[in-house]
């Protein structure tokens, strides 16, 4: 169901954000047809269209078929009306992207991070490296609106901090929001790469997208990003879909929080290599190719999914015995959220998707409640292997143009 905009003329903000959510996700799409689609009348769509189409954020681009009266124009977004900058922090590299309004990535770049860098070295390298990129593009600098954080958790949300992330040695409560905020001179928001992915996939999936969705992704570690009804859940803390965390089975792995029967030991990259080499021996990691190193679990990573798409038996059976547990987890979350779709994606699920996809097909959709009512759909991300990149950028778009009720309690809206 489409978000429904209000008539009282103090939120025309809020309904631009209804209109051109409505145009995204329909278009392209005829004044006629958006007054239903939002719940406004006529004439509030006739003057928020004429606001948007001043603004350079929709064009006519056509017209309807006609039935014999006049023929209708039809609406669709602009992607050169805004852009956006997108970093994804991850303990080996920052993923930089500057993308368009429709969330198309213009330009990226790759930055190595050394183990155990500085909060301040890696904001004022990426902070440059942004700025560099967003000048090769060539876009017009009034229409970028900002640049959105992709950071792992846990995060205060209020505070705007990164706290005590697992995989950054000696980081503890750094202030990014803060730091990129002034490093870039710009608008920042931040939030944890897992739902900032959900963000991206709700804000570039548009039709597909619609409705509710579990986000799983998979960087160095595993999170899911929560959308039920259109909404992305944050939680109280703003650390909702700690997806890693979810009780599997005991197990001799410990997780960073302390539990013994936590997903995350056992399914990120550098657990799954090591999975493969102890169960399967020194000599089948040779022949893969395997260092076994914690400095090349980025490497290493490359290297096996090569051989899981040749078909090695034995990497294919350590990434299906993580994709089971993944299975396993899903099946739970599915149950207590009733989504209708479970997305996966993130840097390194490239090459392993199809076998992470069965299984969690195989758990969700052969022993959870909703399998008696509908099939929940498991698919991979829309955006692709640099969803937390991009997800991050569409913090920045989801936040000036999604609806939303902070657009309510926004000054000026």
């Amino acid at each position: 169901m489409a978000t429904q905009g209000t008539n009282l003329p103090r939120v025309g903000g809020y309904n631009q954000a209804v209109v051109l959510d409505a145009i995204r996700t329909a278009g392209p799409v005829s004044r006629v047809e958006l007054a239903p689609l939002t719940g406004l009348t006529s004439q509030t769509v006739s003057n928020v269209v004429r606001r948007l189409l001043a603004a350079g954020l929709v064009s006519e681009s056509g017209y309807a078929p006609s039935n014999g009266g006049k023929r209708r124009t039809l609406l669709s977004p602009r992607a050169d009306g805004a852009y956006a900058v997108g970093v994804q922090l991850d303990p080996d590299a920052a993923v930089i992207v500057v993308v368009d309004l429709s969330g198309e990535v213009l330009a990226s770049r790759r930055i190595r991070l050394a183990d155990g860098c500085d909060p301040a070295d890696v904001v004022s390298r990426v902070a440059g490296a942004a700025a560099r990129l967003t000048t090769r593009t060539g876009v017009d600098p009034a229409r970028v609106l900002g640049t959105g954080i992709a950071t792992p958790g846990p995060i205060d949300g209020s505070g705007g901090a990164v706290v005590a992330p697992p995989n950054f040695a000696g980081w503890g409560r750094v202030p990014l929001l803060e730091m990129f905020g002034a490093a870039t001179g710009m608008p920042v928001a931040m939030d944890n790469d897992a739902t900032a992915a959900a963000i991206g996939e709700r804000w570039i999936g548009g039709r597909a997208r619609a409705g509710s969705f579990l986000f799983i992704y998979l960087g160095t570690g595993v999170g899911a990003g929560i959308v039920l009804n259109n909404t992305v859940l944050h939680g109280d803390s703003g650390n909702a879909g700690e997806f890693g965390h979810m009780a599997v089975q005991p197990g001799r792995l410990t997780c960073h929080c302390g539990g013994t029967n936590c997903l995350g030991p056992y399914v990120g990259p550098g657990a799954v290599i090591a999975d493969l080499l102890e169960r399967h021996g020194r000599a089948a990691g040779d022949r893969i190719g395997l260092t076994g190193g914690p400095e090349s679990v980025h490497q290493d990573w490359k290297v096996l999914r090569r051989y899981v798409r040749r078909g090695d038996p034995a990497a294919v059976d350590a990434v299906r015995r993580a994709a089971r547990l993944v299975g396993q987890a899903a099946r739970g979350a599915v149950a207590l959220l009733d989504v209708s779709r479970v997305v996966l994606g993130g840097e390194a699920v490239r090459g392993v998707e199809q076998i992470m996809c069965e299984e969690i097909d195989a758990a969700v959709n052969t022993t959870t409640v909703p399998r008696v009512i509908r099939k929940v759909d498991i698919e991979k991300s829309v955006i692709g292997e640099a969803v937390g990149a991009v997800g991050a950028a569409s913090l920045i778009l989801h936040g000036n143009y999604a609806p939303g009720w902070q657009m309510l309690t926004r000054p000026g809206t």
